[in-house]
């Protein structure tokens, strides 16, 4: 393993650009997380971009917004811009639950520790800088800002608020993947141009005033005003649809959109990366390590990759509630092997690799390579997603690459194993592709993982049971599934192996009733599944799934849609993933019997009538009085303090 020097990292202070013998920077780049020189982390891939084409960058991450603000002042003025980023997540799903209660931890902070960045960082951070160095232009991005560039649903908030851009006024927005963007900015600021003959770079949003917006064409969308939304929900979920389809093509239009007096301009994004391009970001010279000065903390989300290997970019799944087609494309843009096996050969001299690649994978691990037959035909596409409601016949769905790619990487004398830690698409690889030697890839690729990949559970993600629901998810038949789990247990039996298979499922997904859930329930049943993997749906913004909970309608159809939305119903459906507890029981017959589905309980308990567990009082022996399933919390049997009365 190579020995690094701080000045390996990207400088975090004044020490630290002293060492490199600088006086000042030329971008200064705001994190809302840890410094994690790797590339999953995309601050640390946009300073090593810059840095690449010549810039002087410096990272300030987690800065103290709550003191004298000298985390905003150490570094002072940078020559060129301020760049800031709420961080890999958007802030308000790091914060807190789908029941909007407040998170105890933070995975991308050292020790996991929780409170080091605010609400809504991208508009904190902003206001701040704009405060003390109002005539320096701020560039905002990242997950936070990439996903807000329109009016959006605020969960947390429970409104409609306008793009991020109206809330905290910074000069441009980059969204999505951002380095091609970020290095034309910095290029022509560098080469004398002001922040207003910047407002043509692909992939940026600005406002803008009334005369410089243009009538609607064949090239620029004047979307509904966000007043306009805030009245007419209808609206809003017109103006979704718009996005969502712009988003997602190859040559896209630019969106205009009004709120007060200032105007939103989107301008349309570059084509996908190449595999030039892609591989350029991948092979800068990441140290792949946190920076020197978290040594003794845990970051656990650097924990997680460690030892992982991310194969590509975009997803064309579109799941009604993914944010990664809105964030990275649905065009897949692939590492060459090259590439990928020099990362991997880096994670292998690692000092605590033990010869197991955490995960070869992506935003879904069976992707890698896969595009249309015929491009011309993809260009010219709006379609949200090349598998829903059918494959498109135009996609290739050739798993060849990547098994030639697995055998590659377990050749490596280092290599005892690697893992697919990510999700792969189970429909993909039962997929039947009209070319013979594409179709049978499939169910090779499948066997290969099952025999040779899995490291004893397999993660698939069906959300769902019902195939009603699974259309609002934009994902295919649990029929799928139960082929799947056929395949899946078939090579099981055939290698002598006992690996289970975890499933993925979403209650409370706008269009899925409190009886859809109990079907659920009975069906997991059936198939022996003690649920583990689950969760509520949580509305994030730019998703098909958050416009229809918060219009109540679907913008492709203009049906309107039953969702969960208060906490009863909500908890109503989540009980169903676990019926098995007797705690869950009385509640569950209760309910079945209001919606008339003695069935139901008869699939779940049989005959049996549901008997309470006897109460139970504590003894002189400190029995717990709640029963023996009830866990002890953390309070329990604590000392007691003598000197209290």
């Amino acid at each position: 393993m190579q020995e690094y020097q701080l000045q390996d990292w990207l400088p975090t202070s004044r020490k630290e650009m002293e060492m490199r013998g600088w006086d000042d920077v030329d971008v200064i780049f705001f994190s809302g997380d840890a410094y994690v020189d790797h590339p999953s982390f995309g601050a640390a891939v946009i300073g090593r971009i810059l840095e690449w084409e010549g810039y002087r960058v410096a990272i300030v991450p987690q800065p103290n917004w709550r003191d004298d603000l000298r985390d905003f002042r150490k570094l002072g003025r940078p020559r060129l811009f301020f760049a800031l980023s709420a961080g890999a997540m958007d802030s308000m799903v790091n914060h807190y639950t789908a029941n909007k209660r407040r998170r105890s931890d933070d995975a991308y902070t050292p020790g996991g520790r929780h409170g080091m960045r605010p609400d809504y960082p991208t508009i904190v951070y902003t206001k701040i800088l704009k405060e003390l160095y109002p005539d320096v232009p701020v560039i905002i991005g990242g997950i936070e800002a990439s996903l807000r560039r329109v009016a959006h649903y605020d969960y947390w908030q429970d409104k409609l608020r306008p793009s991020i851009l109206n809330d905290c006024h910074a000069d441009m927005l980059v969204y999505g993947m951002g380095e091609r963007p970020i290095v034309e900015i910095a290029r022509r600021l560098d080469q004398g141009a002001t922040i207003a003959e910047l407002h043509n770079v692909p992939q940026t949003a600005y406002i803008t005033r009334d005369n410089d917006v243009p009538r609607q064409d064949n090239d620029h969308v004047i979307l509904a005003s966000y007043e306009e939304c805030k009245k007419d929900k209808r609206k809003q979920a017109e103006n979704f649809k718009i996005v969502e389809e712009e988003s997602n093509a190859f040559r896209a239009r630019h969106l205009w959109q009004q709120c007060g007096e200032e105007w939103i301009h989107i301008n349309p994004p570059y084509p996908p990366m190449t595999t030039e391009e892609v591989d350029h970001t991948f092979d800068l010279p990441f140290t792949r390590l946190p920076h020197p000065r978290y040594k003794g903390k845990v970051i656990p989300a650097y924990e997680m990759i460690r030892h992982s290997v991310c194969l590509h970019r975009g997803c064309f799944g579109g799941c009604a509630f993914c944010t990664i087609s809105a964030h990275q494309g649905k065009f897949i843009s692939s590492r060459s092997t090259d590439s990928i096996m020099r990362e991997v050969k880096a994670v292998t001299r690692m000092p605590d690799f033990k010869g197991y690649i955490s995960d070869l994978g992506g935003p879904s691990a069976n992707m890698y390579m896969m595009q249309g037959e015929k491009q011309e035909a993809c260009h010219k596409c709006r379609r949200p997603s090349c598998l829903f409601p059918s494959v498109c016949p135009n996609l290739v769905t050739d798993h060849r690459p990547l098994m030639e790619l697995y055998r590659q990487v377990d050749a490596l004398p280092q290599v005892k194993k690697s893992h697919i830690g990510s999700g792969i698409r189970y429909d993909l690889v039962l997929h039947r592709h009209r070319q013979p030697d594409v179709a049978d890839s499939g169910r090779l690729y499948a066997e290969e993982l099952i025999t040779r990949h899995v490291s004893g559970r397999l993660k698939v993600a069906p959300e769902h049971t019902s195939d009603n629901v699974l259309q609002y998810m934009r994902k295919p038949s649990f029929k799928l599934f139960h082929d799947f789990k056929s395949l899946f247990d078939k090579v099981n039996k055939r290698e002598g192996l006992r690996q289970q298979l975890i499933p993925y499922f979403i209650s409370s997904h706008p269009g899925c009733t409190e009886e859809n859930m109990a079907e659920l329930a009975v069906t997991t049943k059936y198939l022996n599944f003690h649920l583990e993997q689950v969760q509520d749906f949580t509305p994030t913004p730019m998703t098909l799934a958050t416009e229809m909970y918060y219009t109540g309608i679907n913008p492709y159809t203009g049906e309107k849609v039953f969702t969960a939305r208060n906490a009863e119903q909500k908890l109503g459906q989540r009980r169903y993933f676990f019926w098995y507890k007797h705690e869950c029981e009385e509640e569950i017959r209760n309910s079945l019997l209001r919606m008339h589905r003695a069935d139901l309980i008869r699939q779940l308990y049989g005959d049996r009538p549901f008997k309470p567990l006897p109460k139970q009082v504590p003894n002189e022996k400190g029995n717990n009085p709640y029963g023996a399933d009830t866990k002890k919390n953390k309070y329990n049997n604590r000392p007691k303090n003598k000197n209290k009365k």
